[in-house]
This record gives C-alpha cells, sequence and structure tokens, in this order.
C-alpha cells in the first residue's frame, strides 16, 4: 500500500480574506487584521484586540463556527477537484478540532441577540464533536470521523490524525482541519492570564520574537486541508500542494500553561519529527513557527530550535502570522500548515509583522517586516499549546506545485451552503 500523503486541497477563511489566495496574498504583504473589539457579545466594546471575520451569516441556532468551518471546507473540496460522487466515500475519512460548543446558557444568550428563539440541540452544546460532525454530515463522508481538541495544536494534530488514518489503511482521503471564532469565556480566560497584547495601535499591538512584545492577540478563522494517498492523487490527475514526511506529538509537563526553561521537550519534538521524516536539520529552509508574541513561548521556541537544528539553524528562515491573523488557538495549527504549504509552492517565506527590534533572546531569522523569495524545498511547523501539548509536521514541496498531472473530471459537486 501506498504510504505517502500529499496535500491536494486548500481551503481558508481568515480576518485578512475569505478565502485561500486572498489570504495566502494579504500574508505575503503583510497586511494586518487586527482591531479594537466591538459589538462582540460579552465584550465589553473597546477592551481587547483582535482579528475577527467580517460578514460571517449566523446560521439558524446564533452560531458562526460552523458557517466558517463550511466555508473552509467547501473551497478545500472544490479546489483538490474531488467529484464526491464518483468516490467511495466510506474511504474519506475527516479529522477536525474544536474548542467545543458554548455552554447552554450562553448558547441561549447569543440566541437572543441574533433574535431568534432557537436554541441549538442538547448535543450541539455539550459535544465536542457538533461542528466537526455537521460538516463531514454536510460533505455527506463516512469513513472515520475523529475530533480533538487540544488547545492551540488542535489543528496540527488533527491534521496528524487524518495522515494516520490513510497511513493505518482505513482511509484514501480525509479532510482535516479546524475553525475558531471568538468566544466570551475564552477571551475572559487570556484576559485574566494576561497573555494579551496591550497597545493603543492595534495594528502593532502583537510583536512576535520582538524585544518589546506583550502578549498575542484573538483571530478567527479556519481551514481545512484535502490530505491524500499519493497513488490516489496521481490516479486522478490531482494537483499537489505538498507532501507530508511526517508528524510527531510531544508534551510539556512543566506547568498547563508555562514551557520547560530548557525547551528540552520542544528539541525533543523536532528531533522525532526530522527522524521520522528522514530528514537532516540542513534540509529544512523554512518553520512556520508558533510565535504567539508571549515573552515566554519565543524565548523557549527559539532556543528549542537552536538545540534541535544546530548550526543549521543559522539559515533557517523563520516566521510567524499571528501578528496580523490572531492566535486562532484551535484553528491556528490547521491555517498554518495551510500557509506553509503554499509557501513551499510559491517559494516565498512570509513576514513576520511587527519585528523592529529582534529580542536578542530569539537571534535567528525572523523575516522582520518583509517576505522573501527563497528556493524553499522543506518546511516544517510547530505548534504549541497550552495544557502541553506539542506537535510539529514536516512538509516537502511537491515538483511541479500547482500543475495537475493530467486533466481532472470536469463534473465537480457542488455543496449547498
Amino acid at each position: 500500500m501506498d504510504d505517502r500523503v500529499v496535500i491536494t486541497g486548500i481551503g481558508m477563511v481568515t480576518a485578512v480574506g475569505q478565502d485561500r489566495e486572498s489570504t495566502w496574498h494579504a500574508v505575503k504583504a503583510g497586511r494586518n487584521g487586527v482591531q479594537k473589539l466591538c459589538g462582540m457579545p460579552g465584550i465589553p466594546d473597546g477592551l481587547l484586540l483582535g482579528a475577527t471575520v467580517e460578514g460571517v451569516p449566523l446560521d439558524r441556532f446564533g452560531d458562526r463556527n460552523f458557517p466558517i468551518a463550511m466555508a473552509a471546507a467547501r473551497e478545500a473540496l472544490e479546489d483538490s477537484r474531488l467529484d464526491l460522487r464518483r468516490c467511495d466515500r466510506s474511504r474519506i475519512a475527516s479529522s477536525y478540532g474544536t474548542c467545543g460548543g458554548p455552554t447552554p446558557w450562553m448558547a441561549e444568550e447569543y440566541a437572543r441577540r441574533a433574535g431568534t428563539t432557537q436554541i441549538k440541540p442538547w448535543w450541539e452544546n455539550l459535544l465536542y464533536s457538533a461542528v466537526p460532525t455537521r460538516v463531514a454530515n454536510r460533505l455527506g463522508i463516512y469513513g472515520p470521523r475523529l475530533v480533538n481538541s487540544t488547545a492551540c495544536a488542535t489543528g496540527s494534530i488533527a491534521t496528524i490524525n487524518g495522515m494516520r488514518a490513510i497511513l493505518d489503511g482505513q482511509a484514501d482521503i480525509a479532510f482535516v482541519g479546524s475553525a475558531q471564532t471568538l468566544h466570551p469565556i475564552l477571551s475572559a480566560g487570556f484576559y485574566n492570564m494576561r497573555v494579551l497584547a496591550n497597545a493603543d495601535d492595534p495594528a502593532v499591538a502583537c510583536r512576535p520574537f520582538d524585544a518589546n512584545r506583550t502578549g498575542f492577540v484573538m483571530g478567527e478563522g479556519a481551514a481545512t486541508l484535502v490530505l491524500e494517498r499519493l497513488s490516489s492523487a496521481r490516479a486522478r490527475g490531482a494537483s499537489i500542494y505538498a507532501e507530508i514526511l511526517g508528524g510527531a506529538l510531544m508534551s510539556d509537563s512543566t506547568h498547563v500553561t508555562d514551557l520547560s526553561a530548557d525547551s528540552r521537550p520542544l528539541t525533543h519534538l523536532l528531533d522525532r519529527t526530522l527522524r521520522k521524516s528522514n530528514l537532516v536539520p540542513s534540509d529544512v529552509a523554512y518553520i512556520n513557527a508558533h510565535g504567539t508574541g508571549t515573552k515566554q513561548n519565543d524565548a523557549m521556541e527559539t532556543r528549542g530550535i537552536r538545540a534541535a537544528f544546530g548550526s543549521a539553524a543559522n539559515h533557517l528562515c523563520i516566521s510567524t502570522i499571528k501578528a496580523n491573523l490572531g492566535h486562532l488557538v484551535n484553528a491556528a495549527g490547521a491555517v498554518e500548515l495551510a500557509i506553509t504549504a503554499m509557501a513551499l509552492r510559491d517559494g516565498f517565506a512570509p513576514p513576520t509583522v511587527n519585528l523592529t527590534h529582534p529580542d536578542p533572546d530569539c537571534d535567528l531569522d525572523c523575516v522582520p517586516l518583509i517576505g522573501r523569495r527563497r528556493a524553499l524545498e522543506h518546511a516544517v511547523k510547530i505548534s504549541i499549546a497550552f495544557g502541553g501539548h506539542l506537535a510539529a509536521i514536516a512538509l516537502r514541496r511537491w515538483s511541479g506545485a500547482g500543475e495537475r498531472c493530467e486533466p481532472a473530471p470536469a463534473a465537480m459537486l457542488r455543496l449547498a451552503a
């Protein structure tokens, strides 16, 4: 059985773009989507900053999470040019990350503000699988259905789980990803933890790897990636973004919100990822860092990369998109992995915006302010989450990325909104 997994479709919705390519163009240009939050239920106007997705239609229960998750999934399907009418849908897996639905009383408040008396069914309020289940049901796929909720590593772990479903022979194709919209409870938690950036100007509030960084800003968004067995992709002449060479998981048991000062768990994670991917440090040209903009994370991440890559770390391009897209929490890993695949496709390392005074403790090339064209053959995506969840995924650029081997079937399945 073919043991190679490739990415054949990407869909994205973010604060800087309502689709894949507009998001990517905005990221390349360093465009910022952060603003002062106003009109968000449960959050006083102007108190917090965030990068929100504008114009999201509410579903019939007043929820914004499912509509952006479904929009990303629909775009990924169309991008992959899969004709689901001709597929064995029992061989198509779904692996989605979620933070769970709002508590019933909060759902009632959203419904009241949205002007509807319809309240979500009990299972949508209580089950973490609610949004992933609705996405898979709407797609009409019924292979393995996997759900995880692991904070800021959720999207990356969902991808690794989808890859493993294919490699284990349980599926030939997997829709993987995650979605995140702002929620008062989540916002209040981060605010009380004092990890949110503070600044009068939202555009420069989050400053990853900068000496003057004060924290992150919250964001909204979703991404879906279509993973496929290479033999399946080749048989239908699919366009391939990148190959997933491997992924690894690790935990940091230091503290629920603190990270090991010596960065050993991250170093072990990166070592394992390289080994599983049959790479050596000098093979990797780009790292999409977790890069939250907190004092602790950025310094720890730099130390971990240096320890794992040795002298090769000096030749890496490293960047993060959290300063302009916000920290998407559960959706961060999926959106940032999609950006990493597109960076490989175009040979372009996106910039770290607002990085004007590099911290001496973050002494690697973090691509400040302006993105950079560079031949990128291999890349690594890092995710680091509260709760001690660590994940990393290695990608290889596909030769001829974006070009199809042969014409794909013309008839595509269109899904209703």
